[in-house]
Parts: C-alpha cells; structure tokens; sequence
C-alpha cells in the first residue's frame, strides 16, 4: 500500500478516528492516498479541505468534470498511475459516458487533446500542462491568452488551484510508493455545498 506505516479505520487513535469518520467511504473503506497521512494527522486535514476547496466547491464556476479531467491530465503528466486511475473513474462517473471518458483519456496518452477540447479548453489545459513542466517560464501573457479565449480571471484560479494541487498530491503518492491496493477507485466527497464534508462516496 506504501512504503511507510500507515493505521488503518480500526487501529486508529482517538483523534485519528474522528478524522476518519469524516473521509471514511463503504464499510470504512479509506483511500491509500489518505492513509498515508495517518503518522501526522493534521496533514490529512490539510489535505482534505484543499482538496474540497479547489475540485469539490460549489463556489467554482468551471465544470466539474473539467476540472476533474484536467487532474486526470496532470496527473498522466506526472506518471502517476495511482491518481490516473482515481480520477479517471471519478471522470466517468461524472460524465456518466464511458465512450467519452475513453475517448478523452485517449487524447491524453496520444498528446492529441485539441481533438476533444474545444480551443478554450484545450487552452486551459495547456496553462495546466505548462505550469507542471515549464512553471518558471510562464509569464503575463499565458494568462492575457486565457482571458482573451474566454476564461475569467476566477476561473483561471480555478485551474492553477486544480493544477497545483494535482502535482502536490502526485508527489506525495509518487515519494511514498501508494498503490490502489484495497482502494474503491473514484470515491470522492461529492457534497460540494458543504466544504466541511469529506465524506467519500
């Protein structure tokens, strides 16, 4: 599951525990991506609400499923099969279209994305991209492109937040060897008019 102990629901402490309860899914089911906090705890509840705040909020204005694809992609980008696989399954369970999500996961591995996006999208995407390989070469007018195909500044937000902290948890899942083993891909705390709820469901 990793290459450091974790504590599973049962073994859990006091604290732990209530920390659990509100991540938990089916049967205390806990993502491995979770676990692997549970030695410092108060970096899972950091975890959690930056992962609510920036793909789970209702006070985004970008679609879900867009943001939810562009972790899919960042996520590729980083050889991260754990949260490829993840987040791919949330995909389709959002787009609710098996054939698409295939066909969008194959214009990621093909390096073909301007086939499925629209060139809004595409460009977004491409911000996505460039901040996960080329940051420090990214300047004023990669964000003057995005507004200028439509994007508010907001929204732009939205997709550095996405962005930023698909490659913090790729890292983390990368540094400490995490694997799916025991995890029910594409559980996710989908209450997103209520911040304070974690629940995976």
């Amino acid at each position: 599951m990793s290459w450091i102990k974790t504590i599973g629901y049962k073994d859990a402490d006091t604290v732990l525990k209530r920390i659990y309860d509100r991540i938990k899914g089916p049967n205390n089911i806990l993502d491995n991506v979770l676990t692997i906090h549970s030695l410092r705890p108060h970096t899972l509840v950091g975890h959690m609400t930056l992962y609510k705040a920036v793909l789970h909020n209702s006070n985004n204005t970008l679609p879900k499923w867009y943001l939810e694809a562009l972790g899919v992609y960042v996520s590729h980008l980083n050889q991260c099969d754990y949260c490829v696989a993840h987040h791919l399954e949330g995909l389709r369970r959002l787009l609710k279209d098996a054939i698409k999500t295939d066909q969008f996961f194959n214009a990621v591995t093909s390096d073909t994305l301007d086939t499925f996006f629209d060139s809004k999208y595409y460009l977004g995407s491409q911000y996505a991209k460039n901040i996960t390989q080329n940051a420090s070469k990214l300047d004023k007018s990669d964000i003057s492109a995005l507004k200028k195909i439509g994007f508010s500044e907001g929204e732009i937000l939205e997709i550095n937040q996405v962005t930023s902290y698909f490659n913090y948890v790729n890292r983390s899942v990368l540094g400490l060897g995490v694997t799916t083993e025991g995890d029910i891909l594409g559980l996710s705390p989908n209450k997103s008019e209520d911040p304070g709820n974690w629940e995976h469901q």
